[in-house]
């Protein structure tokens, strides 16, 4: 009798404990949810408060009234519009441009071995270096063939950085899907190419995606390059929030209102790749 009362005593114990861990960890998910989207919600709501209100003590975190005017003035003051526009373009052609070709290179290096270890580690090797190292070479080039201030300038410093990483991701992927795949397509009759688009592309179809993912947001929240390669013909959506603060006066509101259009992409692209995100990131490119 001694004895199952101190079982049922000792399982009673462990279920406390169990209860008050489960407690911790969430008041500590809470705590950091708490932290890292707080600077998100300052964004949205700043986004439609009025002027005077960003300059009251103690904060203003819930607007009297909800206003627009924000993002009407920063997308015909401040040039909003083209910005949102030029950002799309170049983000969108660059992230194409480098699934397009690093798919067949990362396919290459990951089937057959291209260039051998040498070739892999040139390619992880172009990411160890920050990009400002390369901003005035590549600044003489650009203006040597009159490329400056010009969507073609933007395409080809973002591929620069943005394709060794997508080969390097998307190797991982097709390395991790098995040979004999394509091996029984080939017995069927199948060309190697047909193999390829028929069978292994779909498989890596979560990896392509997470690495599209990547490679969109790396492209639309890139600064250095779109400072020092563009002017006035081209102006990304990172510059034109640049402008928004001056010497002498921040604009808050617009800037708020801007930097919440800025976030939307990411977050809708998220949102629609969602399905593939997790098999993705779990398969293939945390090897790679």
């Amino acid at each position: 009798m001694n004895r199952e009362m101190l079982n049922r005593d000792e399982l009673a114990r462990k279920k406390r404990i169990k209860m008050i861990l489960s407690i911790i960890r969430f008041l500590l998910i809470g705590i950091f949810l708490l932290i890292f989207m707080f600077p998100v919600y300052w964004i949205a709501i700043g986004a439609f408060k009025v002027e005077g209100e960003f300059y009251n003590f103690p904060p203003v975190f819930w607007p009297s009234q909800f206003s627009f005017e924000n993002f009407e003035r920063a997308f015909t003051m401040f040039n909003g519009t083209k910005g949102l526009v030029d950002s799309l373009i170049v983000a969108g052609a660059n992230t194409v441009i480098v699934i397009c070709f690093g798919v067949l290179l990362a396919y290459s290096m990951g089937r057959f071995k291209t260039g051998g270890d040498n070739l892999s580690f040139f390619v992880i090797s172009l990411l160890f270096a920050p990009p400002v190292i390369s901003a005035i070479p590549l600044f003489m080039i650009f203006r040597t063939l009159s490329m400056l201030d010009t969507y073609r300038v933007l395409y080809l410093s973002y591929i620069l950085f943005n394709m060794p990483f997508g080969v390097w991701i998307m190797k991982g992927f097709f390395e991790d899907i098995p040979p004999g795949i394509e091996h029984a397509a080939l017995l069927d009759g199948y060309s190697r190419w047909q193999a390829f688009r028929k069978y292994v592309l779909p498989l890596a179809v979560p990896g392509i995606a997470v690495t599209a993912l990547f490679v969109f947001i790396f492209s639309w929240n890139e600064f250095l390059f779109a400072l020092i390669f563009t002017r006035s013909s081209v102006e990304t959506l990172t510059i034109t929030l640049s402008g928004m603060i001056g010497g002498h006066q921040i604009h808050w509101g617009e800037l708020s209102a801007l930097s919440l259009v800025a976030i939307l992409p990411g977050i809708i692209l998220t949102l629609f790749f969602q399905k593939y995100l997790v098999r993705g990131l779990t398969f293939g490119a945390v090897k790679g």
